[in-house]
């Protein structure tokens, strides 16, 4: 078997040998091969990190038979993204194992399916809940009586259409009337 390791610590200060160490000597105790070691140093609250993205291309390439981690925390901190990281590897025949809480996704383990549902339960419970947040905030910001969504653009039609008509270029009109250059070109493209 081919496994990879992930490590990821949140800062340049944190230390990962210990995780690099517990995964090399797990993998090492099973016969199997160490086919990468992928590493990060930023927050598992990313959902896109260097490391994990290598990780993920080469699951998806079939390089890899398993990832080894030394926690769940250490592969994301997002209950939602972990769980969709986890689905993927598991959708390209790749076994996720945190090796410190005995978590493994083997097919051959039936205690390994209730895992999933009960990451997936736990995911769907952190979408309902910052949904909730994130509504809660709407309504009060509305009460607080602040504007909501993008903020409306408003600029004069007329003068891009004027600038054009005296040969000004679309990049300094944009510059002249404060507005982005795909505004100014769709205004000219509607009147055409």
């Amino acid at each position: 078997m081919r496994a990879a390791c992930y490590i990821r610590v949140s800062t340049a200060e944190q230390n990962s040998a210990l995780q690099v160490a517990e995964l090399q000597q797990y993998i090492a105790a099973r016969g199997w091969e160490l086919a990468a070691v992928y590493e990060d140093t930023m927050s598992g609250s990313k959902s896109s990190r260097p490391g994990l993205n290598r990780m993920m291309a080469d699951a998806r390439a079939r390089r890899i038979d398993a990832v080894c981690c030394w926690k769940l925390d250490r592969f994301g901190r997002s209950m939602v993204d972990c769980l969709n990281h986890i689905q993927t590897l598991e959708s390209c025949g790749v076994r996720f194992i945190a090796i410190t809480q005995g978590l493994d996704t083997d097919q051959q383990n039936p205690a390994s399916r209730f895992l999933l549902h009960v990451l997936g339960a736990a995911a769907e419970f952190e979408r309902s809940l910052i949904r909730e947040r994130v509504s809660a905030g709407m309504r009060e910001a509305k009460k607080a009586g602040k504007a909501l969504g993008r903020p409306r653009l408003i600029f004069n039609r007329d003068a891009v259409h004027e600038l054009r008509r005296k040969g000004v270029s679309i990049a300094r009109i944009s510059q002249q009337l404060g507005i982005g250059v795909g505004t100014v070109a769709r205004t000219l493209a509607s009147a055409a």
